[in-house]
């Protein structure tokens, strides 16, 4: 029997998997796709109604708020790459640690996962970046990481202290299922290090769960950084996001409100589209469904 094309089987992940290329090659092309350079402020052109020369009008600055959502697209994804980076890192690293060498170790890390998932999230994410944007500021002057800025870096940090207990769980669970394999048992009587057991045997076993908790994590991890960005937390001046568009559309929204809308159709567009293609891809993954 002819095995039928993976992209014609799963036609649902296909479609969204073009629709995040789509995304993505906007974020990648943004200086030859956008029309203006999104910090060129025209002043007698503030607040311009969509025209020829402004597809999607121009804001208080009279910047070209087309550029301006398609460089803030870039700016969110970049930053939603490095928070899912770390939350890969973290979590892969503490659940590996956990569920291999399981005992007093995966005790006192289950119960820190514990802690973590009863605390209100939103609460913590906004309160750890208030005290962290204070205390980074005098550590990051005068360096490279000035650029950043404060918010950005102190929004990494508390990803990689709180966003990484979803991941560990999901990769302590499966190498629970998998270290008392046959196989395992047999590299362990002949003396195989532990490294490479993890390596060669297990982690191998783990790549579809951490591929599918990977990609679940991207829309999460852009919905935190728009709304941290929309409350002054995140992304700042002079880069801009698509959360940082719609906070400086919100003193016009009455009387502009397409400025508030468009950042908002883009953020809930990426959203859906990076969500069901995580779909898409655990429903490719899991056996068990095909």
């Amino acid at each position: 029997m002819k095995k039928q094309n993976f992209f014609l089987a799963h036609k649902q992940f296909t479609l969204f998997f073009i629709l995040a290329l789509v995304i993505v090659g906007v974020a990648v092309f943004a200086p030859w796709i956008a029309p203006k350079d999104p910090l060129e402020a025209v002043m007698v052109d503030s607040l311009k109604a969509p025209c020829a020369d402004y597809p999607l009008g121009a804001d208080k600055l009279g910047r070209d708020l087309l550029s301006r959502v398609i460089y803030g697209t870039r700016t969110s994804l970049v930053s939603t790459l490095i928070l899912v980076a770390t939350i890969f890192v973290v979590g892969t690293l503490l659940g590996v640690i956990a569920g291999y060498f399981g005992g007093k170790v995966d005790l006192i890390m289950m119960r820190i996962v514990d802690i973590i998932y009863s605390l209100p999230d939103m609460l913590i994410i906004i309160l750890l970046s208030v005290v962290f944007n204070e205390t980074l500021k005098p550590l990051i002057t005068g360096t490279v990481l000035e650029k950043l800025g404060t918010n950005m870096i102190s929004m990494f940090i508390v990803f990689g202290l709180l966003y990484w207990v979803s991941m560990a769980r999901l990769i302590r669970g499966q190498i629970l299922s998998i270290k008392n394999n046959e196989y395992v048992l047999a590299a362990r009587c002949i003396g195989t290090k532990n490294a490479r057991i993890l390596r060669r045997h297990i982690l191998p076993n783990c790549l579809s769960v951490i591929i599918i908790t990977t990609a679940l994590q991207v829309p999460s991890a852009i919905f935190t950084e728009s709304y941290l960005s929309f409350l002054g937390l995140g992304v700042s001046a002079p880069l801009t996001s698509l959360g940082s568009l719609a906070n400086d559309a919100r003193a016009g929204m009455q009387s502009y409100p397409l400025r508030l809308v468009i950042p908002a159709i883009a953020i809930c567009l990426i959203v859906l589209a990076l969500n069901l293609l995580g779909d898409g891809l655990r429903d490719a993954f899991d056996s068990k469904l095909n």
